[in-house]
């Protein structure tokens, strides 16, 4: 009995050893899932702390996660590859020595999401001085106002931590002049259209003078502090206004001055192709920002295609109802709250529910409308996800039916949406700091595309328009591949927009000159809503009577932004 229990014994053991082996290769190590959460939590507060601007508006509760206080810094412009490369590499080792096999399948994704952007990171770090941080409507001098006028004043800490970083504008802004200088010794400074512009941005930001809304919304904020007495709240309101009359407003002043004191060292007026090396720059950008890793001639050839598919449509439409005048679309209430509650309740039936959250929608102050977007939505930080902003610039706003798509594309079902559903699923917070344009801006135009068809019309006027508006896309598309890749000219780019029956020189020239200051910003939108609409098809073959609207848009939402060969991965 006794020797019987004892061979039996040994046998289980045998046979337990060999399973664990076999089941440490097959199965997710729990110690391997550990190291490797351990190792993108070390990323993630090494990152988020780089700059208190980036850790602020990330997160709400630093110590929660780890983060330790650092110095106040808004961070600096790197002018050496070598910067930019150590980290990353550091990064890469790191990561080669966790076994991906024995992760679980969330963090397999995760895994290779951050393979992919730190491998990006070293493509682009040889083009380090191609990259340009000052772009109109978009470039530092519109975004750092911005930002700084929406960080969230919660607690005195917080009212102590913005009046810190206020005095540290003038070193960062002097980074950024010391690498527009690195720009313009290589040859790479921008074009003198494009400096007129940036210099004309900071201008009217300074000429606002004491309607500065840094100074206002300082105010706002402050006043909502109940914690603050009343004479701390007027201390600290004056010390504001000092702290932006000696840093803030002076810095750019500077800004301006010395990228005048550059100006003529650009000597490329035209697309990136004329630069040394700038056409293998543009490769890698349009990679980089779309997310696709289809070549420039793919994505040539699938916006073309695309834009015959539209064309198409519309004579379809056309031909079962005759000639359909477009119409002139009007709002019953144009309150942008109300658009977006509406908009929230219509797409109810074809996109998963989402957490309630407040929402508030600003509008870009009068004196600034003319250099800033249509409208933008600002990103809360991930374990505060309330409220919501998003700000609408009535000056690019002109009719109702272009507010009402554009605030699908920020709010439902577009950035706003995404954002507050991929934050319910509880990602992994490095997933926060990896950008990928594509995916995001893409989801947010393949929504704004859809609104469309929830707007109060007739079908065949939402078919009209919906791919009018594609079209345009596509054609900026384009423009911004002939432009970088393909050597065009602004005479070129006229030829080309007139193919189309678009003649007004002037507006040619301004859509000439936004591409050449921020190239592949349009295919980030128009190719990241290709894909998407590629995706779509492909599941709908694949997946045959077991494909819906709601389970496409639930697989997409639940894998989150990634580049789009790994989405294919995941969907497929």
């Amino acid at each position: 009995m006794i020797k019987k229990r004892s061979i039996i014994s040994l046998i289980l053991i045998t046979i337990l050893t060999a399973l664990a082996c076999l089941l440490n290769f097959l199965l997710p190590s729990s110690n391997e899932n550990d190291t490797f959460q351990d190792l993108t939590k070390q990323i993630f507060q090494e990152q988020v702390a780089s700059n208190t601007l980036t850790l602020h508006y990330t997160l709400e509760n630093p110590s929660a996660y780890g983060v330790r206080s650092q110095e106040v810094s808004l961070g600096n412009f790197p002018t050496s590859a070598s910067e930019v490369c150590a980290a990353a590499k550091n990064q890469l080792a790191a990561l080669d020595s966790i076994h991906y096999q024995k992760l679980d399948s969330k963090n397999k994704l995760t895994y290779k999401i951050l393979e992919d952007s730190l491998n990006q990171t070293l493509k682009g770090a040889p083009y380090l001085l191609y990259m340009e941080p000052l772009s109109p409507l978009t470039g530092v001098q519109c975004q750092l106002p911005i930002l700084l006028s929406e960080f969230q004043l919660n607690s005195k800490e917080d009212v102590d931590l913005y009046l810190e970083l206020l005095s540290c504008v003038p070193n960062y802004i002097d980074s950024l002049i010391k690498f527009e200088q690195e720009k313009a010794k290589a040859g790479l400074f921008m074009a003198s259209y494009t400096l007129y512009d940036i210099k004309k941005e900071i201008h009217s930001f300074l000429m606002l003078g004491a309607d500065n809304y840094l100074y206002s919304s300082f105010e706002n904020r402050i006043s909502h502090l109940k914690k603050l007495s009343k004479e701390d709240q007027e201390t600290s309101i004056e010390k504001n206004k000092k702290y932006l009359e000696k840093y803030v407003f002076p810095s750019f002043k500077k800004l301006s001055e010395e990228l005048g004191k550059l100006d003529g060292t650009g000597i490329n007026l035209d697309g990136l192709c004329n630069l040394p090396k700038g056409k293998e720059y543009y490769q890698y950008l349009v990679q980089q920002e779309t997310g696709s890793n289809r070549s420039i001639a793919e994505l040539e050839t699938l916006t073309k295609a695309q834009i015959q598919e539209d064309l198409l449509a519309m004579e379809d439409a056309l031909a079962k109802e005759g000639e359909i005048p477009l119409p002139s679309f009007s709002l019953q209430d144009a309150d942008p709250t109300a658009i977006l509650s509406e908009l929230k309740g219509k797409i109810q039936n074809h996109f998963p529910a989402i957490p309630d959250t407040k929402t508030e929608v600003k509008e870009v102050q009068e004196e600034m409308q003319e250099y800033l977007s249509p409208a933008f939505y600002l990103v809360p930080e991930i374990d505060n996800t309330s409220p919501q902003t998003i700000y609408i610039n009535p000056g690019h706003l002109p009719e109702d039916l272009t507010l009402y798509t554009t605030l699908a594309h920020e709010g439902y079902p577009g950035h706003l949406y995404q954002h507050v559903y991929f934050d319910s699923t509880n990602p992994d917070p490095i997933r926060s700091l990896l950008d990928y344009g594509g995916y995001t801006e893409g989801w947010a135009t393949y929504t704004e595309m859809i609104s469309y068809y929830f707007a109060d019309m007739p079908k065949d006027q939402a078919i009209l328009l919906q791919h009018n508006s594609s079209i345009m896309l596509g054609l900026y598309a384009l423009a911004d591949i002939g432009i970088h890749n393909n050597g065009w000219t602004l005479v070129d780019t006229v030829a080309f927009f007139r193919e189309y029956g678009i003649t007004d020189t002037t507006a040619i020239e301004s859509i000439f000159d936004l591409i050449v200051a921020d190239p592949a910003n349009y295919l980030k939108y128009y190719v990241g809503y290709l894909e998407f609409l590629n995706l779509k098809k492909d599941a709908m073959n694949l997946w045959g009577d077991e494909f819906s609207q709601m389970r496409f848009h639930k697989e997409v939402l639940d894998a989150g932004p990634m580049p789009f060969y790994l989405l294919r991965e995941v969907l497929f």
